[in-house]
């Protein structure tokens, strides 16, 4: 059978719905999260990588800013996600600050030595996959498709599925050796993500014509795919899938 194709966004973000919900929500990751299923050894190593993915994300998003038209509806979008990483411009505000408190709350020998990240535990080859692969996407991506891989292919789930880690980082079962700070994750799902998105929504809206609507959404599809094998590949080192 045959699939429609979409013609406009609210059917290209219905399509993303659903495909978010089985590649992500539905994937062992977070299906074992929910259930408080993780040791802390697992929490540990989660923490560690995502603080390595965060860390990269201005760099995405430069890079996705570099593949813009210069014109100020293009890159201003983008510069307020940037700026948003930044705490823009209040002390100790910064995505990284937060993040800390998330990590710290999880390992608290992290404040010790946080702002080194020569001491960080070094980057799994899932989070280097799906950073290099976003990455890699901008060096060609014309701007539309820039707009559509960071709004379509990031900020329009983001929301939902840091929602969900923070949701299962909850459970009682992950609180018997202190409660866990999910300041970080909050923030984004409850505010920042629906925002970013929005941003990027107008600017799909005012530039992308009827029939670009597919190719659009085959890009969303992509870049996200990329960020759910990460949590595949992490779910995978955690032993849990055996």
């Amino acid at each position: 059978m045959s699939v429609a194709m979409p013609r406009t966004l609210d059917e290209v973000e219905d399509a993303m719905k659903t495909y978010v919900a089985a590649e992500f929500l539905a994937q062992p990751f977070f299906q074992t999260l929910s259930a408080g299923a993780w040791d802390r050894q697992f929490l540990q190593y989660f923490a560690a990588q995502y603080a390595h993915y965060s860390a990269h994300f201005p760099r995405i998003l430069g890079a996705a800013i570099a593949a813009m038209e210069p014109c100020d509806a293009w890159w201003i979008p983008l510069a307020d996600n940037l700026w948003d990483e930044a705490g823009r411009g209040r002390p100790g505000a910064s995505h990284a600050c937060l993040y800390r408190t998330f990590w710290a709350s999880v390992d608290p020998s992290v404040t010790g030595w946080y702002e080194d990240m020569s001491r960080w535990p070094p980057i799994s080859s899932a989070v280097r996959g799906a950073v290099d692969a976003f990455l890699e996407f901008f060096r060609s991506a014309r701007p539309l498709e820039a707009m559509a891989a960071v709004g379509l292919g990031s900020e329009f789930f983001a929301g939902e599925v840091m929602g969900a880690i923070a949701q299962g980082l909850r459970h009682p079962a992950y609180q018997r050796e202190g409660v866990i700070d999910t300041t970080f994750w909050d923030v984004h799902a409850q505010h920042d993500e629906p925002r970013h998105y929005a941003l990027c929504r107008d600017v799909l809206l005012d530039y992308a014509t009827e029939d670009a609507w597919p190719h659009l959404l085959a890009i969303g599809k992509e870049i996200a795919h990329t960020e759910a094998n990460m949590y595949r590949g992490l779910f995978i080192q955690s032993g849990l899938a055996r």
